[in-house]
This record gives structure tokens, C-alpha cells and sequence, in this order.
């Protein structure tokens, strides 16, 4: 990372904080994707030397997602903490019944015809928004030495776990506010992986800590596991190709020596990423109103993963499969630098969608926060 860089980050950063209510008078405006990247990137920019300042905006969004999002929304009938069939949310255990998503609209209500576009922009709870929240809650672990946030994470976790997994297997791609309900029945392809990951990284920290209160997350690990039997990790989604490429880094760092269950599912991850490379650079071209900078982005941060796992120590198994993947490595740079470009900003893909696309964009710049150790040291 160059000194640039940091500077174009810190500078992305603290407009965000202005923006969205975090640093001055502007009421909070909370959404728990961005969220979860933002709170990450603060820590990592304390970290890198900009001190209390950035260490408090990180504490304060999540204090801010916890007030905002842990609540039903001022237009729903319902009010205060968010409660339902999981559990309900209080000051100690904030996260217990879930997280909203921070949409625009309310979600759909029972017995509402469903409307694809319409759902876009209804609110509701998505599974893979609730584990990038329990990530950056036990980042806040490494660098803040905060044991609670691990807590409130695996209760997230539990409770995302038991909410979203289909009786009849699988998962939901959406639930309802209070979970009580899905709004979409359809599993996101990469949503069991990502809970066993996260599941996993959760309670290696909770073991490191010692801390034995808060649920155990060996049923989640054994119900994800399940889930992935067979399952086809492909994607020519940027987006989800990014998160897959995290996602190996994330098992990498996970794995115990000799677990040859470990290794099969990294060998599986890599030949599904190093498949949809290809595809997913298909999507980089054309101009900057047919693209969404943030997805883009998302694969430029799985990049960054990639570089920190070709060198990590335990990856020498993998050596000839991470050798293919190097001609690959500079696409990293050339999504930065595409939308660091002013006149791709103005564009309206980028405007529409400033907050995430500015966050990601950060992250890209310092991925550090993000994707440091998964959890603490003893």
C-alpha cells in the first residue's frame, strides 16, 4: 500500500463519515453492507497511524448500525428493539434477532404480491449483509481487544444460522425484519460457504479468548458443511468471485495441519475461482454507466486476498494452483485505478450507489482492515 493510497482512503473515508451522519450534525443513515466495510477500514486506518479519531468513527458505526439497525424502522408498526421468533435485541445483546438491511422501502408486507425490481429496494434481512457484520465485529477483537464483539457475533451468527437454513435444506436468500417469514426462498450460491467460514473464524476467536458464554456454533459449522456437499462454487459474478478468492484466504488461515477435509474444500475453492476468472473479467469493459463499481471492487479486494494467500507459509501445498492464478494479480490495480478515475465517478453507476461504491473503493486502496488475521493471537 503507498502512502497515495492511504490518503485517497482516509480522504474517501471521512467524506463517508460527513455523509451518512457519523462525523457532524447529519441524521445516521445506516446500511449494514457498507457498514461492515466501513467499520473495518477505520480500524484499519488507526492502525496504519491515523490514531483515536479513526478508532472512535469505527466504534461509533457500530454503535450507530446497533441503534438504527437492531431497530424496527420509524414507518413499520412495530417499534424499538428488533424481536421475533429468534429472540429479541436489548443493550447487551444487540444483535440477537438480526440486523436490518438499511433499504429505502419497508419490506414487503404478508400476503403482498412479490415484485422483482420492487425487491431490490425493500428492507428485510439478508444472510450474507449479517455475516460481513459478524466479520467486522470480530475484527474489532484484533485490533480494539473488544471480547464483547465477539459475542454479539456468534449470537448473530446463531441466530442467522437457525433463521435462514430451509427445513427442507438449503437456505433463504431473504428473510423479514423479524425473521419470522422469508421474503425470498431462493440459497445465494455462495451462502453456506460463507457461514461456515465465518461460523468457524468466530469460534476460533471465542477459543483464543476462552471465552466459553454465548452459544456454541458447531451445529452452524455442521449444517453449512452439509449444505456444501457437491455444490458448484463457480461464478462469473465479480462480486461473488472476489468474496470466493476472501474466502480462501479466510480457510487458508483456518486450517489445522494435516486436516485433508480442509484441504479438499481450499483445492475446491481455488479451481472454482482460477474457472471463473475468465468470466468474471467480462463484465470490466464498456463504459462507466453499464457497470457497478462496487461489484468490480469486490473482486479487486479478493485480489488483494490472493496476493497475501500466494504467500502465506501453509499455501505451499497449493503452490502449482496459486502459480496460475499470478498472471491474474495486476486486474487488481487496473479496477482501482479505473474508478479512481474522476470522470468514471461522475458517472451515474457510481453516483447512485456513492456510499458503497466509495467504501469498497477504500477498502480496495487499504485492504488490511478487512482482511487481516481472522482472529486474535494468543
Amino acid at each position: 500500500m503507498s502512502t497515495s493510497d492511504a490518503t485517497v482512503a482516509a480522504a474517501l473515508m471521512d467524506a463517508f463519515a460527513r455523509r451518512t451522519g457519523l462525523d457532524g450534525d447529519t441524521l445516521p443513515v445506516r446500511y449494514l453492507w457498507t457498514d461492515a466495510f466501513a467499520t473495518c477500514n477505520f480500524l484499519g486506518l488507526a492502525q496504519a497511524g491515523g490514531g483515536a479519531r479513526y478508532d472512535a468513527l469505527a466504534q461509533r458505526t457500530i454503535t450507530q448500525v446497533h441503534e438504527v439497525l437492531a431497530h424496527f424502522r420509524a414507518d413499520d408498526f412495530r417499534s424499538g428493539w428488533l424481536r421475533g421468533p429468534h429472540g429479541c435485541a436489548d443493550d447487551d445483546h444487540p444483535t440477537r434477532p438480526g440486523l436490518r438491511i438499511g433499504k429505502p422501502l419497508p419490506e414487503r408486507a404478508a400476503g403482498e404480491p412479490f415484485d422483482e425490481r420492487l425487491e431490490w429496494e425493500r428492507d428485510g434481512q439478508y444472510f450474507h449483509y449479517l455475516t460481513r457484520w459478524m466479520h467486522a465485529l470480530d475484527r474489532c477483537v484484533r485490533l480494539r481487544h473488544a471480547a464483547h464483539s465477539n459475542r454479539w457475533a456468534r449470537e448473530l451468527a446463531d441466530t442467522a444460522h437457525r433463521a435462514f437454513a430451509a427445513s427442507g435444506g438449503g437456505m433463504y436468500w431473504k428473510m423479514s425484519t423479524d425473521l419470522a417469514r422469508p421474503l425470498v426462498a431462493s440459497m445465494g450460491q455462495h451462502d453456506p460457504l460463507d457461514g461456515l467460514l465465518t461460523a468457524r473464524a468466530l469460534q476460533a476467536t471465542a477459543q483464543v479468548l476462552g471465552d466459553a458464554s454465548g452459544p456454541s456454533l458447531d451445529a452452524a459449522i455442521a449444517g453449512y458443511t452439509g449444505m456444501l456437499h457437491g455444490s458448484q462454487l463457480a461464478t462469473a459474478d465479480p462480486l461473488g468471485l472476489g468474496g470466493l478468492l476472501v474466502d480462501a484466504l479466510r480457510l487458508d488461515r483456518l486450517s489445522q495441519a494435516g486436516n485433508t477435509g480442509d484441504r479438499a474444500l481450499l483445492d475446491h475453492l481455488l479451481a472454482a475461482a482460477l474457472a471463473s476468472l475468465p468470466h468474471g473479467q467480462r463484465s470490466l469493459h464498456g463504459a462507466a454507466n453499464t457497470r457497478l463499481g462496487f461489484r468490480e471492487l469486490g473482486l479487486a479486494i479478493g485480489l488483494a486476498a490472493l496476493e497475501r494467500l500466494i504467500a502465506a507459509p501453509m499455501s505451499r501445498t497449493n503452490q502449482a494452483r496459486l502459480d496460475a492464478f499470478r498472471s491474474y494479480l495486476p486486474l487488481r490495480r487496473a479496477i482501482i485505478d479505473y474508478w479512481l478515475a474522476p470522470d468514471h465517478r461522475a458517472a451515474a453507476s457510481w453516483t447512485a450507489h456513492r456510499d458503497i461504491n466509495e467504501v469498497m473503493l477504500a477498502t480496495s486502496l487499504m485492504p488490511d482492515g478487512w482482511l487481516g488475521d481472522q482472529a486474535p493471537s494468543g
